[in-house]
């Protein structure tokens, strides 16, 4: 008897609505100064001294453009700032491979530099234009990111610097009908609405959201169309394809939504933290691209849903929010990270009144560089104190003590930007925010950038978007493969004696297990002292042995194994704090309380209970779309494990009939046991067939030849024992005398509970065959037939 064990996961589907629409673009040009005053027929200009802009947003579009035609890629390089009141008064813009291992000669030295003139005019004052490395073809060429700002610990402000590109931080724009598109005229790629509308106020208590242009009039033009027909074919090729469009007042194609079956399937598992990443744009021939993403167990960014917004309305985001969770079975997040923006803001409150709502911090933080630029120039520390500040501190005590400490030793206390930052920083400090859980694991988490980094950028056709689409959801998909691989192949080292440490190495994934283990180990440099109570509840201050100034207070409730620590790190990250696992090594705790190890965090957090079963979803709510889902859901979860390998590919796409039922007749039950045989009924049910259809397969079996069959089903019920959702795929092989060869096969797969019925049976048959004749009182009725 062959065996071959195949896992299967769990995921969803759901169906979606679709709208058509289109009507055509209108063009625009850019009007980067009085020397240049639009793009020339040709498109090849180059850049030279004497050269004027208008602004810096402008010279940076056109050296961009020239990057993209000549054939390298670019970013902005260094600035110099006035003296007087810490303005920039000129910008280099480089080649992407400008500072590369500069140990060797792999740094170019090709740049384009601006600088500001008396009439508020950007002049080209110093241009190289050879490259030490070959060009490449323009399709080819790439643009970097910008780096969020103060978002690790730059040690130059070189550093900080590198890798600046031409898109708005956290959104991509995709152009459509594959045209090149340009600019409004007099209007810089980066230039902002009104300051009023786009400030945060000096004294404001809260954040002045971005307001953006009501008047906006988009469309996708002739790629309508083709974004239906997109939409259609995903939706045929797999029914958990989920999509609804927005038609405007006219009956146009606006808005529009869509989640794959993977997406959906993430959310269900993930979906309890939630970020949409999308920024209001400046130039209204592009359309901003805004994906959902979350947190796997792996600490990876998971898409869940992707939005193209044609309008970006109060009334559309409020439409946006409620599609997404139409698409997620109505499942409510339980937070949700946010650009800043008014329409945004107001339709998060009122589709998800529950979630607890933050504004990205590197959003608020991401005009930082220009801000400060005075103070990053002379301190190079700066960047580090301000990012340890915001991200580092764990009470709200210390985020204000060290937030005065930063302000006073650099003498800022009246820099208008940063006290508008303190003034609304309860939306986006993330001290602020520790009492709610956002599935945080690492203080740069949403820095490492968008989901489709690398993948969209401001020359994306619609066509090419939605390949590169796919691109970017299977490369996520093997990257969580690998990591799941590396959790269950690869044993942790163990750093400590602890049992709590090796419950959770055999709970944990590798990236969480990591997390934890950092906890568990710095618990020995602290020390914990009940400060009250010595029943039931007690209280203890948790301090470093050589910092007992800074100290945490944990509530521990003992008979219900329940602590409360000031830091509220199990609140904010669902993983303990190393307070309260000091106060659990001083009180004798051993292991992990249950209600401390979330699933969503383990190993088997595709294959256990969903997000939404644990938020007590009503599955009595039977109906048509509920069953439907129910299904789509099995499905999933065996195509995700089949396309993983070709093996597995090939054998899913094999259909085996499943056993249904096993019944069986004991002969010469008169005779001896060693010449009793029993003679078994397998029932199969094919459902490859349409309609399925049902065969059986009798074969005999004697005391000497059942005993091997049960060990082998023995060991096949072991291996389908963790993880719970296998299948086993059965091969008997049969002397059969009708048959030129003597012998045949049967194929047929069973799951975790039918094997185990099987094997109850089996070892009754063992022992029927095994009892003497006249031990066997049972009546024949009784004895010659069982089901299984």
């Amino acid at each position: 008897m062959d065996v071959q064990v195949i896992d299967v996961e769990e995921g969803m589907g759901h169906r979606g609505v679709a709208d058509d629409g289109g009507a055509e673009l209108n063009g625009g040009e850019v009007n980067m100064g009085k020397t240049l005053t639009a793009h020339d027929e040709d498109g090849n200009i180059e850049p030279y001294m004497g050269m004027e802009f208008d602004s810096e947003d402008a010279a940076k579009t056109f050296y961009d453009e020239y990057a993209r035609r000549v054939g390298f890629s670019s970013k902005a390089g260094q600035s110099s700032c006035s003296q007087s009141d810490g303005t920039i008064v000129a910008r280099d813009f480089v080649c992407g491979r400008e500072g590369l291992k500069r140990r060797h000669a792999d740094s170019c030295d090709a740049m384009l530099r601006i600088e500001l003139n008396g009439e508020d005019k950007w002049v080209v004052s110093k241009f190289v234009k050879d490259h030490s490395h070959p060009m490449v073809s323009p399709s080819k060429v790439h643009y970097l990111r910008p780096r969020r700002h103060f978002a690790g610990n730059s040690k130059t402000i070189t550093e900080t610097y590198e890798g600046v590109g031409i898109v708005p931080s956290g959104v991509m724009y995709v152009s459509m009908d594959g045209n090149h598109v340009q600019l409004e005229a007099n209007r810089g790629v980066r230039k902002t609405p009104p300051v009023e509308s786009n400030r945060l106020g000096k004294n404001s208590g809260a954040t002045n959201y971005v307001i953006r242009p009501c008047n906006r009039k988009m469309t996708l033009g002739r790629d309508a169309q083709n974004l239906l027909e997109y939409f259609k074919k995903m939706q045929a090729e797999n029914p958990g394809f989920f999509y609804a469009i927005q038609l405007d007042e006219d009956n146009r194609m606006g808005n529009a939504f869509w989640a794959d079956a993977r997406s959906r399937t993430a959310y269900n598992r993930f979906g309890d933290a939630v970020m949409l990443d999308t920024m209001y744009r400046v130039n209204q021939y592009r359309v901003p691209f805004a994906p959902f993403t979350g947190v796997n167990h792996h600490g990876q960014t998971v898409l869940f849903g992707c939005a193209l917004l044609l309008d970006d309305s109060e009334a559309s985001f409020t439409w946006l929010f409620k599609t997404f969770l139409t698409a997620m079975n109505d499942r409510q997040p339980v937070s949700i990270i946010t650009d800043q923006d008014r329409a945004i803001r107001t339709a998060v409150s009122q589709v998800f009144p529950e979630a607890r709502h933050c504004i990205s911090k590197w959003h608020v933080l991401r005009e930082g560089q220009e801000k400060l630029a005075h103070v990053c120039h002379v301190h190079p520390n700066f960047q580090v104190e301000l990012y340890n500040c915001i991200n580092l501190t764990e009470t709200i005590e210390e985020f204000e003590f060290s937030w005065n400490s930063v302000l006073d030793k650099y003498d800022l206390r009246t820099n208008d930007w940063l006290q508008s930052l303190y003034n609304a920083r309860t939306q986006w400090v993330p001290v602020y925010f520790r009492d709610s859980f956002f599935a945080v694991v690492s203080p740069n988490q949403g820095f490492d950038g968008s989901f489709f980094d690398g993948y969209v950028n401001q020359q994306t056709t619609l066509p090419m978007f939605f390949r590169q689409y796919e691109r970017a959801i299977d490369n996520s998909f093997e990257k969580e493969i690998e990591a799941d691989f590396d959790t269950i192949c690869t044993a942790p080292v163990l750093r400590t004696p602890s049992p709590m440490e090796k419950q959770a190495a055999n709970l944990y994934t590798r990236k969480i297990f990591a997390k934890f283990q950092e906890e568990l180990v710095e618990t020995f440099r602290y020390t914990a002292n009940r400060i009250e109570g010595d029943g039931a509840i007690s209280t203890f201050r948790v301090a470093k042995f050589e910092d007992d100034q800074k100290a945490y207070v944990v509530t521990l409730n003992h008979p219900e194994m329940r602590a409360n620590c000031s830091c509220k790190m199990f609140e904010y990250s669902g993983i303990l704090c190393r307070h309260v696992l000091t106060v659990f090594t001083v009180t004798n705790v051993l292991t992990l309380p249950s209600h401390y190890i979330l699933n969503r965090w383990t190993i088997n957090a595709k294959s256990g209970v969903g997000v939404d079963e644990r938020a007590g979803e009503l599955h009595s709510q039977e109906s048509l779309t509920l069953r439907y889902n129910n299904l789509c859901r099995e499905a999933i979860k065996y195509a995700e494990e089949g396309a993983t390998t070709v093996e597995t590919y090939n054998m899913a796409m094999v259909v085996l009939p499943c056993l249904k039922s096993m019944t069986w007749v004991m002969e010469n039950k008169n005779s001896t046991p060693g010449n009793r045989v029993a003679v078994i009924n397998l029932k199969l049910q094919d459902y490859s067939r349409t309609p399925s259809a049902e065969s059986e397969v009798k074969f005999q079996l004697s005391r000497v030849s059942l005993e091997p069959m049960l060990r082998s089903m023995a060991y096949i019920s072991e291996q389908l024992s963790t993880p719970a959702n296998k299948v086993a795929v059965i091969n008997l092989k049969l002397q059969d005398t009708e048959t030129t060869s003597g012998e045949s096969e049967v194929k047929f797969q069973v799951s975790r509970d039918t094997l185990g019925a099987m094997l109850r049976s089996m070892a009754y048959i063992r022992e029927q065959l095994s009892n003497s004749a006249e031990n066997q009182s049972e009546p024949s009725s009784k004895r010659q037939r069982k089901a299984l």
